[in-house]
């Protein structure tokens, strides 16, 4: 079992910048992917970004220009660093973890997800 705890979330103005954590715990065996995925009040859960073992990245074209992810593997965590936030950037945010060379945009078939943070972002 893996377990993925974010942390980092709160309330930011717009224009601000945010940064978030997740560290994940257990038995993560060999390479994975992390990313992360956001779901906004009465909206479907979306794809944000994503890091591989060697650090190939993919971004959701909502944050690219914004938006780094990055990760220390010597700590197994996955940082997301949120520049020139928009109030559309208001959702909860989840960490995720897959053994594939990327993470499903659509989600399904992450094998492991974190609770969630919440970022809210004030205009």
């Amino acid at each position: 079992q893996v377990q993925l705890v974010e942390s980092g979330g709160g309330l930011v103005q717009a224009g601000g910048s945010l940064r978030l954590s997740c560290a994940a715990s257990g038995r993560t065996f060999r390479s994975y992917t992390m990313g992360w995925f956001r779901q906004a009040p009465g909206k479907e859960r979306e794809f944000v970004a994503d890091i591989n073992w060697s650090a190939g990245t993919g971004y959701a074209d909502s944050v690219k220009g914004r938006f780094t992810i990055s990760r220390d593997n010597f700590k197994n965590t996955v940082y997301l660093q949120m520049n020139a936030v928009k109030p559309e950037d208001t959702a909860v945010y989840y960490c995720a973890l897959g053994y594939r060379n990327y993470l499903p945009r659509s989600g399904a078939g992450v094998d492991y997800w974190g609770k969630g943070t919440l970022v809210t972002v004030s205009s």
